[in-house]
């Protein structure tokens, strides 16, 4: 398998898998040189299958040998062992060092040798894949450019905060949804997902009549774009293939079983995802389904409940001046759910630093930077260092004025930009939501009223595709976007 090769990151601590194929009944060995040498024997099964448990290392570094032998002898060398996380999601997690903010700088900078990268290759199929085509790569000047931004802004900071080799894991695909994410079987077998797979069985059903028509359709298009080209006339538009649906990153179990499947196993530390935005229009469903993914990634790894932290989805799509529904803010809302559905998770809040006009904010290191203080401050214990963004905690009405309680709000408050907080709506009985006044307590509380609202029932701040707002704790970290109601919301029903 192919995430066995030179310059790879072993996990440092635990007792690394490694796997592979030989002839049926061939005997296997595997050492790993360098430090306190051991050597592992086993017997490849009757499909040819191996694995064996290297003991933990607990010294950092290297370089190392790993040697497989068996009727051949593969030999991999400078192993580091070190810190490894799988680094996944859709395009944002995707996004390269060189589509970043200031790339040639960061390019220019990128010497950190003991920072290594995998990328798993976008292979979208129902049928399990058990290798794929990569292999690591040391980080340089001339390497870092390919390597996920988020990946590696958030690896150097590990690098350089811990001074250990790290290990980086990228599969992340672009436009991808988190149903093609997980096992199939698992997803079918759970009652809360029947409306989204039998829309996927219906679309399967239906595959063999649209690429019939899709051939006829191809045909006729060829010969009138012979035509037109005789003509010196522009081509007509060429029929959709539906294969890319059948082969694509919505499927359900699609990356799980051609982009996950042939990394499950490889020792890591934990993993950080960034992905959302195609699954806004089913943020109800996202509250479900996103617990779901990550319990079934814990128990397919077999390393107990790993780290696992994301991004929140950052602010996008035109401002707007009156307060409304969002399926974006319902998606952030499943987000910050989840971290109180699983443990030993954590969510990276950047509703500020995202951009109305694209989809794909160029500032990948703040990004980075957010989930790094989540596994420096919960997975690695370094002191002092605050990860968590305030959280709304509770709710007090006095008389014509809601007074808010936080959590996490590390130094106190520190309003961007101008002294009064910005961002918060209210509403009474009727739900109309309202611009609100809002202000800061001696206490830490935030009072919040408006006129014409004389007996609020709810408050909301940030709510919205891309909201005004400025809240920010004395650490640094953005109010995580919230609401004290729940009134059913737009995507409710959606499957």
């Amino acid at each position: 398998n192919n995430m066995f090769g030179d310059h790879m990151v072993l996990q440092q601590g635990i007792r690394n898998k490694v796997w592979g194929k030989a002839d049926p009944g061939e005997n296997v060995t595997v050492t790993l040189a360098g430090g306190a040498p051991q050597t592992h024997t086993t017997t490849a099964g009757p499909d040819g299958s191996w694995h064996v448990l290297l003991d933990a290392v607990q010294q950092y570094g290297g370089p190392h040998t790993l040697t497989v032998k068996g009727k051949n002898t593969m030999t991999f060398s400078d192993v580091l062992i070190g810190e490894v996380w799988v680094c996944a999601g859709q395009s944002n997690m995707q996004w390269s060092v060189n589509q970043s903010n200031d790339p040639d700088l960061e390019m220019a900078a990128a010497n950190h040798p003991t920072i290594r990268l995998i990328s798993v290759p976008q292979v979208g199929t129902q049928d399990r894949q058990w290798n794929f085509n990569g292999s690591w790569q040391v980080c340089t000047p001339e390497t870092v450019g390919e390597f996920s931004a988020v990946g590696y802004f958030f690896g150097r900071q590990l690098q350089q905060s811990l001074g250990v080799p790290v290990g980086l894991i990228d599969n992340a695909w672009g436009g991808s949804a988190a149903e093609a994410w997980v096992k199939r079987d698992a997803l079918a077998g759970d009652p809360r997902f029947k409306g989204l797979m039998d829309r996927w069985t219906q679309l399967e059903a239906a595959y063999p009549a649209a690429k019939a028509e899709y051939d006829a359709k191809l045909a006729e298009w060829k010969a009138a774009a012979e035509k037109a080209k005789a003509e010196g006339k522009p081509a007509p538009q060429q029929p959709g293939n539906p294969d890319g649906q059948m082969k694509g990153n919505a499927r359900p179990g699609n990356i799980y079983s051609g982009v996950l499947a042939p990394s499950i196993g490889y020792g890591i530390k934990g993993a950080i995802w960034y992905q959302g935005e195609s699954n806004a229009g089913r943020a109800y469903q996202y509250r479900d389904l996103f617990p779901f993914m990550i319990k079934s990634w814990r128990d397919e790894w077999g390393l107990g409940e790993f780290p696992f932290y994301w991004v929140q989805l950052a602010d996008f799509k035109a401002e707007k001046g009156e307060p409304g529904e969002s399926d974006w803010a319902e998606l952030r809302e499943a987000q910050t759910m989840t971290m109180k559905a699983l443990p030993r998770t954590g969510e990276a809040v950047i509703i500020d630093i995202g951009e109305g006009k694209d989809i794909h904010p160029k500032n990948k290191q703040d990004v980075a930077k957010r989930l790094a203080r989540w596994a420096l401050a919960e997975t690695y214990r370094k002191e002092g260092i605050v990860c968590r963004s305030p959280l709304y905690a509770s709710m007090e009405k006095q008389g014509a004025k809601a007074v808010l309680s936080f959590d996490h709000v590390a130094g106190g408050w520190r309003p961007f930009d101008v002294a009064e907080p910005v961002g918060f709506t209210i509403a009474g009985a009727d739900k109309k939501f309202v611009a609100a006044k809002a202000t800061i307590l001696p206490d830490g509380r935030i009072e919040v009223s408006a006129d014409g609202v004389p007996d609020p029932v709810a408050v909301r701040y940030a709510w919205a595709d891309n909201p005004v707002c400025n809240m920010y704790s004395g650490a640094g970290l953005p109010l995580t976007p919230f609401r004290t109601d729940d009134f059913p919301g737009i995507t409710v029903n959606n499957q």
